[in-house]
């Protein structure tokens, strides 16, 4: 977003987190997602320490959930 200027101006508005249905309460991995209502950014961080926060636009995110519920993320990576 653009202020007078054109002069960029950050979005205050509050990130609603959400907490894996995956995530246990025992310390366990804890992996939360977030969005406001005026941008079309989703947020990811870890919910044991959420200073650090990786951001992806809507369209990726959602390309990623789709590629989780067919499977395509099942098969092992090939070694490094």
């Amino acid at each position: 977003m653009s202020g007078r200027r054109g002069m960029s101006v950050r979005d205050l508005s509050p990130i609603i987190w959400r907490k894996s249905s995956r995530s246990n309460a025992n310390g366990g991995q804890c992996v939360e997602v977030g969005r406001t209502g005026a941008d079309s950014l989703v947020r990811v961080r870890d919910s044991k320490d959420p200073g650090p926060t990786l951001v992806f636009a809507w369209t990726e995110w959602d390309a990623f959930l789709d590629g989780v519920r067919r499977g395509r993320l099942d098969e092992p990576v090939g070694r490094l």
